[in-house]
């Protein structure tokens, strides 16, 4: 690595980390220019942990040491900038002092995300970011072995997305699907029984699918507000609800994930 001292914020180096809270922005920029965003140093060790390439990384200078440390042997040039800058440069206060504009891998076939695996989380359609990042970070810690989602689902590696998760997006092996039908294919001929998560008057409690699980689930989680689609309801083998209390009759979607992977996993 190489560490170059900017102090000007319109500098053209820091172009990757401009106007980071323009979402419109980056939805267009990042895809394109095949780079996404990975704030704070753990959750740039994480990716590159998976195998993913800095392009560069911009610091601010209190936090070079694990910067260095972090990087060393590697060629990534590194822009130590006062924190005025980077906040000038980014639009809001970064306070876990370091970002990088990582290389966005290309993403895995379907069906090598699935070899192996035995319970799959399927997201179609979430807009949050927020609860993608949740949904993957539940996926990492309650023992999905592979996300997929949907062609309108938001960008697991939008640097929100990244954040929530706390890095977990690395870890979960994950893919994004392009025709339902296909990805039905697909799902069966692997050994999957698709369950759908949703409010149904024929629908099964989680406690009593969980209790007789199928050997191999691909659970499906819908869209904030509207839930499934009426193609993923379609598509299920089973749905599945989980009882609730209260007058509320659902959960957050990111919370549904958790409680319903906690359940299929034990």
């Amino acid at each position: 690595m190489h560490l170059e001292h900017v102090t000007d914020a319109a500098d053209p180096r820091l172009a990757d980390y401009r106007n980071l809270t323009d979402t419109a922005l980056r939805r267009v920029q990042e895809p394109q220019g095949g780079l996404y965003i990975a704030e704070s140093a753990k959750v740039i060790e994480r990716a590159i942990a998976a195998g993913h390439v800095p392009r560069s990384v911009l610091v601010q200078r209190r936090w070079v040491t694990g910067i260095q440390e972090l990087l060393a042997g590697t060629d990534t040039p590194v822009f130590v900038v006062p924190d005025d800058v980077a906040e000038a440069v980014t639009g809001y206060a970064v306070h876990r002092g370091a970002l990088a504009s990582m290389h966005r891998p290309e993403l895995p076939s379907l069906a090598d995300v699935l070899d192996g695996a035995r319970l799959v989380l399927i997201l179609e359609d979430l807009i949050e970011h927020t609860n993608v990042g949740a949904a993957f970070r539940a996926a990492a810690g309650l023992g999905a072995d592979a996300v997929l989602v949907s062609p309108r689902c938001a960008d697991p590696l939008y640097r929100r997305s990244v954040k929530v998760s706390t890095g977990t997006v690395f870890q979960v092996p994950w893919t994004r699907f392009g025709d339902w039908a296909d990805a039905v294919t697909e799902l069966h001929a692997a050994g999957f029984e698709i369950a759908a998560l949703a409010l149904s008057d024929d629908a099964v409690s989680l406690n009593t699918y969980a209790a007789s699980r199928p050997d191999k689930i691909a659970l499906v989680l819908g869209t904030e507000g509207d839930g499934l689609s009426r193609t993923a309801l379609d598509a299920a083998d089973t749905v599945v609800t989980i009882p609730m209390r209260g007058g509320v009759d659902s959960l957050n979607v990111s919370s549904a994930a958790a409680v319903a992977l906690w359940a299929l996993s034990n």
